[in-house]
């Protein structure tokens, strides 16, 4: 299991962090978890920069958990960040939304999002979706390298 793989959730809405927490604490996901509560702070955590300069949080995340409404700056913006930057682009990326707008999901798959998770509104089906993910991520996916390991990262 890739246990000591952090993971960035960038999640506005705190009954949303706050039902995934405890559906990562069901699924025995011992995981560090790091929340971004918008799309400015997100780019801040992942650049180390403004309130997160390196230091002992600078483990670079191995899966990102991303809404796609956030306040500023949306998560679509965020997604085509970190896909166009040459250092971030190969973290996986799972668009965690309530929209299920098809233009949504398909402008998400062609900023290359690793998936489009719809977030479910039963408390059973969102402990299920987290233990296949923790599955399938946290279990069978290896997950790459960063490219030039020095540059901003542990």
């Amino acid at each position: 299991m890739n246990s000591g793989m952090p993971i960035l959730v960038v999640e506005d809405n705190d009954e949303d962090f706050g039902m995934l927490q405890h559906a990562f604490r069901n699924a025995d996901i011992p995981n560090p978890v790091h929340r971004c509560a918008d799309g400015e702070e997100t780019l801040e955590f992942l650049s180390r920069l403004g309130r997160y300069p390196e230091g002992e949080q600078s483990l670079r995340p191995g899966l990102v958990l991303l809404d796609l409404n956030l306040p500023g700056m949306d998560g679509r913006q965020v997604l085509e960040h970190i896909k166009t930057d040459a250092f971030l682009k190969s973290i996986p990326v799972i668009v965690f939304s309530t929209s299920d707008n098809p233009k949504d999901v398909q402008s998400c798959y062609q900023l290359g999002s690793s998936a489009y998770l719809l977030k479910p509104v039963d408390l059973d089906r969102f402990e299920r979706m987290v233990r296949l993910l923790r599955e399938f991520w946290l279990e069978f996916v290896v997950p790459p390298l960063a490219p030039n390991r020095e540059r901003r990262w542990r």
